[in-house]
């Protein structure tokens, strides 16, 4: 057991459950570091692409998979068998909501079940997924435990949460400074050793519990502030003023303000689900998080208000949004990523659709978009991107700009569209802006 503890082992061996946008930047961080790494997903197509040393995520370039390949510090695998000679298991699986926005946690239950026959004395498993506070004692504690091996006595448990911002370059998995809170001071102290081998500091909590909270705490902070600002854009429109000035003046102040953007909503797999997942927990002690629910009220309002500023562009044109041919310019959560996980534009789309319109959409990111299947648009639709050429544009009675990447040229969407829907004020700079463009937050057009 003592020599399973021994972080500074050269054959040290690590295991990481889940390569996505959190998982996969991981496992290549720690074969980069020497490691030995084991990824494990169950998507054969992920594994069949990085045993050919190819990514499929931007944040991880192809040749750093293909050199950790090739040094065999890195393999990539569907069996949990392979879990049994690892000194530590990362689970770095999803944690979605259902459609009442209670928890899904079967991932994690599903990942903890597949570790816990294969579990062994002096073990390390560090849950890095976001939960609620009390996942990792509450949830994957029990079933580890299942097979008689105690944690703390036989095995170490911590929680670390994962700070992944997909697109970033400046801030990565290497230099982002980590949170850990263990079971026992040995599980906090080790999962701190072994993440510190990556060159970035780590901060030491008391238990997993704070752990757990201080990621929502993160996340819920920019789910409110941007909830503030999309109030304040929607203000700004009935008052005649322009949101995107006020936010270009106020962040002159060098202290006591931080910008934040309004927008059509917002998605990814933390700011639009972390208010959910700490509100359920909540009132599991009768408390009720009435100000963090608000947040998120405000931010699931905004597609329906863009809806309306659609209907308004389009009505400036003598065109009804019914039969209306729109065009979703970015459908990815955030600029210039690939990631369209609870992106606003699905329910953009499904709302649009439901109106009568006919929508299609253009991302230079995402091949193909799911809508539907749900109570806004019964029939479950994928679309694909279309190429965004002259006949496209000049097609459509309106262009909605949901998210602007910045490989897109506004200026000729502008001069070639009938109407258009800026959501995120990427038309700004644009010379002799016409009068065509509706920018959401601005009521000084």
């Amino acid at each position: 057991m003592e020599a399973k503890q021994n972080i500074r082992r050269t054959d040290y061996r690590i295991a990481i459950i889940g390569l996505g946008y959190v998982g996969l930047p991981l496992a290549i961080s720690f074969a980069k570091a020497g490691r030995n790494v084991i990824g494990l997903d169950l998507d054969v197509r992920k594994i069949s692409l990085l045993t050919a040393g190819q990514s499929y995520i931007p944040d991880v370039p192809t040749p750093d998979v293909a050199a950790v390949i090739q040094s065999g510090n890195f393999r990539a695998t569907t069996d949990y068998d392979m879990l049994r000679d690892r000194d530590a298991i990362f689970i770095c699986v999803p944690t979605p909501y259902d459609a009442m926005r209670a928890p899904d946690l079967s991932f994690i239950v599903n990942a903890a079940e597949g570790i816990q026959p294969r579990l062994s004395a002096g073990q390390m498993v560090v849950l890095q997924s976001t939960t609620y506070p009390g996942t990792t004692e509450e949830v994957v504690l029990p079933i580890l435990e299942r097979g008689g091996l105690k944690a703390g006595a036989d095995f170490d448990l911590a929680f670390s949460p994962e700070r992944i911002d997909p697109g970033r370059q400046d801030f990565t998995v290497k230099n982002t400074p980590k949170v850990v809170g263990g079971l026992t001071q040995r599980a906090t102290e080790r999962a701190a050793e072994l993440l510190g081998a990556l060159g970035s500091p780590v901060h030491l909590v008391s238990s997993p519990r704070a752990a757990e909270m201080t990621k929502l705490l993160e996340n819920i902070f920019r789910s409110v502030n941007i909830a503030m600002v999309n109030e304040l854009a929607r203000l700004c429109e009935r008052m005649g003023i322009d949101i995107w000035e006020v936010i270009n003046a106020a962040k002159t102040k060098p202290f006591g303000f931080m910008p934040f953007t309004p927008g059509a909503g917002v998605g990814g797999h933390c700011i639009g689900v972390d208010p959910y997942y700490l509100s359920w927990k909540a009132r599991e002690y009768d408390f009720y998080t009435r100000f963090i629910e608000l947040a998120a009220e405000v931010n699931q309002s905004m597609p329906f208000h863009v809806v309306e500023l659609t209907e308004r562009a389009l009505a400036e044109s003598a065109c009804a949004l019914k039969h209306a041919k729109v065009l979703i310019l970015g459908v990815a959560f955030k600029r210039d990523v690939d990631d369209a996980r609870n992106s606003p534009a699905e329910r953009v789309m499904e709302l649009l659709i439901s109106r009568g319109a006919e929508v299609m959409y253009h991302d230079p990111y995402v091949a193909r978009f799911h809508v539907g299947g749900d109570v806004f648009l019964r029939d479950s639709t994928s679309y694909i991107s279309q190429p965004l050429t002259d006949e496209l544009v000049k097609a459509m009675d309106c262009v909605v700009i949901v998210t602007g990447h910045r490989n897109i040229d506004y200026s000729y969407i502008v001069k070639n569209a009938r109407s258009v829907v800026d959501c995120c004020n990427a038309t700004d700079g644009i010379p002799d802006r016409p009068s065509k463009v509706v920018r959401l937050g601005n009521g000084a057009r």
